[in-house]
């Protein structure tokens, strides 16, 4: 969704990647490119979750994240289909692929401050096959973790300043193999 789907919007301010937006005395963010975000839930066959480390700006931090990323944000590909965005991240992100993609949930990221919506995949039969670590200067580490550990591991990564995106303990809803909440 962008900024453009509401009558009577008015644009406050552009940058590069984002418009703050007044509809109707509320004022939200909307992306100027890319129609949404996919998170993606990847348990690999040892039943470890992949999870990425990375700078982000508007936290002032380092957060540990689901490998996710825009669909539809690279010229050429405007009309990619969630899926096709899911593995380009999931490769990207961590060297890993997946044969095949269910929809687990779709909405808003954060309602109250920007029109974005969120798809979560869950990535079937994952298997390594590069290094990962991000394109341009995004820095990512990568971390498989066990799911029996995740709930400790994410307790130490929180006691060393990091911040833990709010998705993440929810992926210990999804059972490895599986492609829905039990």
């Amino acid at each position: 969704m962008n900024h453009s789907d509401g009558e009577g919007d008015r644009v406050l301010g552009s940058g590069r990647h984002l418009d703050l937006i007044d509809r109707n005395g509320w004022e939200f963010v909307s992306r100027r490119r890319g129609r949404e975000v996919v998170g993606i839930v990847a348990w690999t066959s040892e039943d470890r979750l992949l999870l990425v480390e990375q700078d982000r700006p508007a936290v002032a931090g380092r957060t540990i994240e689901l490998p996710a990323g825009l669909v539809g944000d690279e010229v050429g590909g405007e009309d990619e289909s969630v899926e096709t965005a899911a593995d380009r991240e999931l490769m990207e992100e961590t060297g890993h692929r997946a044969r095949r993609w269910t929809r687990l949930a779709r909405g808003p990221a954060s309602s109250g401050l920007a029109s974005e919506m969120v798809t979560l995949l869950v990535a079937h039969d994952v298997e390594r096959i590069g290094s990962g670590g991000g394109v341009g200067e995004e820095r990512i580490a990568v971390h498989e973790v066990d799911r029996a550990r995740l709930p400790e591991w994410l307790a130490a990564r929180e006691a060393e300043g990091l911040l833990v995106d709010i998705k993440v303990p929810m992926a210990l809803l999804v059972a490895n193999g599986g492609d829905r909440i039990p």
